[in-house]
């Protein structure tokens, strides 16, 4: 087992078979459960895993304790969301006398879950600030609401200087996947904790302050260098703040002249040296891609065809995940065509309208069915537009 301190196995489980996490999220690498065990005069374990991987994670415990014939007896539940919780039920039928530790309002999720279970007998409930001792090991709870879900709390080993940081800090990764830690933890954040940035800032003033070393999450890999970048990001991404001066260039097109003209406008872009440009289709990429790509770059531009006098589908998706997940302070510039009634642009607009501190551009660039050599001043001034000119 991956040791994070002396005292700290990582006890996880890899999930290699799996296409969608939550039925909609592409994971085209895999994804772990990420579950840790403390080694200590009480041997407490942090979070179960998946009932898809609940073997896997059963035979580490077992693995990591051969030694020592000694059985856990602490199981610390930060989530109750069923890839974190489903095996719940195999550790208490293993392990008869482990206690649990969670929030009130994890132990009443836990009773929907596991109806068969007396909770109530074997929780042992904490709050904001408090702490148990382990033997060396001292632990300190941090209630995290809604973050994503009303019932999370971190987990601080004050003596190793371990955050376990339940959901947050996580990725769309298995957990030696190290490289790819910006962009799928983007990817992670922006549409599954995205919408909750005043919660994820108001853990953050709480954990500023606490000294720790190390982040374990509770999927993809555990942080152990250069934090600093880590938080920056999560404290950038919680504000709604972009990363990088750019814009994403989102078209959805159905016979290709939508996709010409988003084409254009993304060569007018980089022709003005409007910073980074991402040119993506939004009919034959995953929606969480556009997303994170909403969060990251500072500036939009959304290409829409009319279609059965609405938007097309495509389009009409992606706003309503911009507008669920909370996207604000954005510029945004809006292209749209028809070959009879065009009104992509107005019904963009309308759910732009409804989204704080969005700054749409007028006027919107208009084409009708194709691309004309006339559209193209309107191409070049709203590419001007994003370049500050």
């Amino acid at each position: 087992m991956q040791s994070i301190t002396q005292h700290i196995r990582f006890i996880g489980a890899e999930d290699d078979n799996i296409d969608l996490f939550e039925g909609q999220y592409p994971v085209p690498n895999g994804i772990s459960y990420n579950s840790y065990l403390i080694d200590d005069e009480q041997i407490a374990i942090i979070d179960a895993v998946d009932v898809r991987r609940c073997g896997d994670w059963l035979a580490s415990i077992e693995d990591t304790l051969a030694d020592s014939a000694r059985t856990p007896a602490r199981l610390i539940v930060q989530h109750v969301e069923p890839d974190h919780s489903g095996s719940i039920h195999a550790i208490i039928d293993r392990y008869p006398d482990i206690r649990i530790t969670c929030t009130a309002k994890a132990l009443k999720m836990l009773e929907n879950f596991f109806e068969d279970v007396d909770f109530a007998s074997r929780c042992d409930i904490v709050g904001d600030g408090d702490t148990i001792g382990l033997g060396r090991t001292t632990l300190r709870f941090i209630t995290a609401p809604m973050v994503h879900w009303p019932e999370v709390m971190m987990t601080l080993d004050s003596t190793d200087g371990v955050l376990f940081s339940a959901d947050a800090f996580g990725s769309f990764a298995m957990s030696s996947s190290t490289d790819a830690w910006d962009t799928e933890a983007r990817r992670y954040y922006t549409n599954i904790v995205g919408r909750f940035g005043a919660s994820v800032q108001a853990v953050m003033k709480k954990l500023t302050g606490l000294e720790f070393s190390v982040i374990a999450p509770l999927h993809g890999p555990v942080l152990t260098d250069n934090l600093a970048h880590y938080w920056t990001l999560y404290d950038k991404w919680s504000r709604y703040q972009p990363e990088t001066d750019g814009v994403l260039v989102a078209y959805a097109s159905i016979y290709g002249g939508t996709a010409e003209a988003a084409r254009r406008i993304a060569a007018k872009l980089e022709a003005e040296n409007a910073g980074e440009i991402v040119l993506l289709d939004l009919c034959r990429h995953d929606v969480s891609y556009a997303v994170a790509e909403a969060f990251r770059l500072s500036g939009v531009i959304l290409c829409s065809v009319t279609y059965d006098g609405g938007l097309f589908p495509a389009m009409h998706d992606f706003l309503n995940h911009l507008e669920s997940k909370k996207l604000c302070n954005r510029t945004v510039g809006l292209v749209e065509n028809g070959s009879w009634a065009p009104v992509a642009a107005r019904l963009m607009a309308d759910i732009l309208g409804r989204m704080k501190d969005m700054t749409v551009i007028s006027p919107a660039v208009t084409i009708n069915s194709r691309l004309h050599s006339a559209d193209l001043p309107a191409l070049r001034a709203l590419a001007r537009e994003f370049a500050g000119k």
